[in-house]
């Protein structure tokens, strides 16, 4: 484990009324990894835990072998030498959960890092502990902070917190901790509800390596790697059949209806639309008044899909039931 020398931040004024509903502990999470795409691996995990009020308990980290290319080692300094012995995700997933356990995950962009951790976790045939996530960008967005874009830097520019090793896992975790904490602090004293959002592992997911293209002054072939984001678009034929409205609760499903997904899953997002799709139905990217039913885990999120269903009054199941009802798809209706 590398040692954090850096001196941690002045304690803030102890504060009275802290929310009770606040959760009673954080595990503020950084990972490296080989590139932005489904299939791409950790290269290095680190984790500071906090207190409830936002306080240094400890922190962890290590290097991750990849079991392939490092990628994008102008960005996070880790070569294919330096990996070569570093332990395999198994053999650091005890040590990565214990510092998860009991504790809602933090990071800057927490839908990334929970899901290259979840991945990882099914990868080794285990679970994440992780039950719920807070990302900092999304806090931000709540306590309105003046920041001209949601990087790191920024953020932590905003509260005086030097970074001292851009995109070293531990580096980036402690000063996510440090900017986190009176951001924490600001929500507390104005009683504001945190943007938590529950995490789903992964029970079924599939790799599907994709090639990138290379480019000059790249050998590593890794020239996608700013372009891609964690879940790039695909282009799936348009669903044949006409939309014939909304879903009726406790009914069937109909090929064509619109079908939306929020939030995490514990069938990989992708394998769950590719079976929507071949059910007959449209993968819709956002819901509105012709959406038919939109399927989550966690309906009370305040994502901007579960707000437009509850605006739009549209249907909404949890996963489990969805899986039910693409078993019986009745066929599309007919126009004569």
């Amino acid at each position: 484990m590398l040692e954090d020398r850096t001196a941690p931040a002045p304690p803030l004024p102890q504060q009275t009324g802290w929310p009770a509903g606040y959760p009673e502990g954080y595990a503020v999470v950084d990972v490296e990894t080989t590139g932005l795409a489904r299939d791409d691996r950790i290269v290095s995990a680190a984790v500071y835990r906090l207190d409830a009020r936002g306080e240094v308990e400890d922190h962890w980290y290590s290097p991750v072998n990849p079991e392939r290319d490092p990628g994008p080692v102008w960005i996070h300094g880790l070569t294919r030498e330096v990996l070569a012995g570093a332990p395999l995700f198994p053999e650091v997933a005890d040590a990565f959960a214990e510092r998860l356990e009991g504790r809602v995950l933090v990071a800057h962009n927490a839908v990334f890092d929970w899901s290259m951790i979840a991945r990882e976790y099914a990868r080794a045939e285990r679970t994440a502990p992780v039950r719920q996530r807070l990302c900092t960008i999304a806090l931000s967005k709540e306590l309105g902070l003046p920041l001209p874009n949601h990087k790191l830097e920024t953020l932590a520019a905003h509260y005086g917190v030097v970074q001292r090793q851009a995109h070293h896992a531990l580096d980036d975790a402690r000063v996510l901790a440090e900017a986190f904490r009176p951001s924490l602090h600001l929500a507390a004293g104005a009683g504001l509800r945190l943007p938590l959002l529950a995490c789903q592992p992964l029970t079924e997911w599939s790799d599907t390596p994709r090639p990138f293209a290379r480019q000059r002054g790249n050998p590593s072939g890794y020239g996608g790697y700013r372009q891609n984001s964690w879940r790039p678009a695909r282009r799936r034929p348009a669903c044949p059949y006409p939309n014939p409205g909304r879903y009726e609760p406790g009914g069937r499903l109909v090929q064509g209806m619109r079908v939306a997904f929020s939030g995490d899953t514990g069938v990989d997002r992708e394998l769950l639309e590719d079976r929507a799709f071949d059910a007959g139905l449209h993968i819709a990217t956002s819901v509105s008044r012709l959406t038919s039913l939109l399927v989550t885990n966690d309906p009370d999120s305040g994502t901007s899909k579960n707000v437009k269903a509850r605006s739009f009054n549209t249907p909404v199941v949890d996963e489990a039931a969805f899986m039910q009802l693409l078993q019986d798809v009745a066929p599309a209706l007919s126009s004569e």
